[in-house]
């Protein structure tokens, strides 16, 4: 009978641990994937992810005019007529870590997808390196920490040694009654 009581103890508690991890969400990660519109026309940007100062290819096919492509983070570029790959340097002082609409124009369409800011810098003499050290001790958490999500699992846990605690000893009173 213990064996049983022990048994049940460690499948509640398992459970609860279980109940009380938080699920990961994957994200897509291709380029044609951050596209937020359909068009008749497709394009990129590569890198998706690029430090201030990097510079980007632009990409446009099955556009037969003249594309436009344009973003808060690199002066505006024209793809003419057969061109189909141009470049654009992204401007010194965009924003590590923030993420920037890049807007392709063929004609009287326009779809749109995102540049993200990387943290670090290019190699550039006019703007040397800053050496931080590494920042260390996140141990693979997407995001801090969720009080939610903690205090949920931290309660889903002690009511399951509870009642396991409860059950055992109900049973142990009962057989020797």
């Amino acid at each position: 009978m213990h064996a049983i009581r022990v048994a049940s103890a460690a499948l509640l508690g398992m459970t609860a641990l279980t109940l009380a991890t938080p699920v990961a969400v994957a994200e897509g990660d291709g380029d044609q994937e951050r596209d937020r519109n359909i068009t008749s026309f497709g394009f990129n940007v590569s890198p998706s992810t690029i430090a201030a100062g990097g510079r980007v290819t632009l990409s446009v096919n099955g556009c037969k005019k003249e594309a436009k492509v344009s973003s808060g983070v690199f002066d505006t570029v024209t793809l003419h007529k057969g061109q189909s790959t141009a470049s654009a340097t992204v401007d010194w002082d965009a924003r590590p870590g923030a993420v920037y609409e890049v807007t392709f124009q063929c004609g009287h369409e326009s779809g749109h997808t995102d540049l993200t800011i990387a943290t670090g810098r290019p190699d550039d003499p006019t703007h040397p390196p800053v050496h931080r050290g590494v920042k260390a001790g996140v141990g693979g958490s997407a995001g801090g920490f969720d009080l939610g999500e903690i205090g949920l699992g931290a309660a889903l846990i002690a009511g399951s040694v509870g009642a396991a605690y409860h059950w055992s000893r109900r049973r142990t009173g009962e057989q020797g009654g």
